[in-house]
């Protein structure tokens, strides 16, 4: 988890943000519409080489009307770890997504009950970059497995796309 706490995440909008600033920039999110539902999702992808880099993201998702995102980039020494083959790459994406979403979800809880107003939100999802089609076919069961374990909902292509639009562009 500490790869998280250091550095920053990425905005678009707001900029570097530090994990605790993205916690109150997502709760200033639903407070602009509070009357909305809102999903919290984590998904990451990977570039493709010896030494890839694992954009993680979380998507705020206001239910009908858009939402925001938060990516921080997870770069390896390759002294420290490598990854050579696609099945490698794809359990990191998930395992990653997976250390977020258990501090995200027990972290954004308690910084959502600091607020007045309830806030309504739902945070049961990952979404994974695997599908029917393709390389990862035969690691559907592996991932939505490892993800359920974790206590999340699991989501795949054509469905995950935190994963793979979002995540994917900063690959």
């Amino acid at each position: 988890m500490d790869i998280f706490l250091q550095d920053t995440f990425f905005n678009p909008t707001k900029g570097a943000m530090k994990l605790s600033e993205v916690l109150d920039e997502m709760v200033g999110y639903m407070r602009e519409k509070p009357h909305y539902k809102y999903e919290v999702i984590v998904g990451c992808d990977s570039s493709p080489s010896e030494e890839p880099t694992f954009p993680v993201v979380i998507v705020v998702l206001r239910k009908g009307e858009g939402g925001r995102f938060f990516l921080k980039k997870v770069h390896y020494q390759p002294t420290i770890k490598r990854f050579y083959n696609i099945h490698d790459r794809i359990l990191e994406e998930v395992w990653l997504s997976c250390q977020l979403a258990l501090w995200l979800r027990e972290n954004f809880a308690l910084r959502v009950k600091q607020e007045k107003s309830p806030l309504e939100y739902q945070f049961e999802y990952i979404h994974a970059d695997v599908g029917e089609n393709g390389l990862t076919r035969d690691m559907i069961k592996e991932v939505t497995g490892l993800i359920k374990g974790n206590g999340f909902e699991a989501r795949i292509k054509p469905y995950s796309f935190a994963a793979s639009c979002v995540a994917d562009r900063y690959s």
